[in-house]
């Protein structure tokens, strides 16, 4: 399966994400969060460096639990920042 590439749009949303997890985990390790959300360290490593920068729906819900954090507050920080961040389908949406 090919990919495409990811636009810059999306990956500044995955570094919104990753950093907004990074914070909210605060000092506990990765470890610690990983396995309390059932996904592996590697995988919460590349959501909070923006290596994935588009996880699975459930992957980040699991994140959001463990780490106490809301999905209202999840798509607060990845929705974009001002109009012109949007893709333009987003805009007619």
């Amino acid at each position: 399966m090919v990919r495409n590439p990811l636009t810059p749009w999306e990956r500044q949303r995955g570094e919104r994400l990753g950093a907004l997890l990074r914070e909210a985990r605060g000092r506990r390790s990765m470890a610690e969060i990983a396995a309390a959300a059932g996904v592996s360290a590697e995988t919460l490593r590349k959501i909070e460096t923006g290596r994935a920068p588009t996880p699975a729906f459930f992957t980040v819900a699991a994140l959001a639990g463990a780490l106490g954090v809301s999905m209202d507050q999840l798509a607060a920080v990845c929705a974009p920042v001002e109009e012109g961040d949007r893709p333009a389908d987003a805009l007619t949406a």
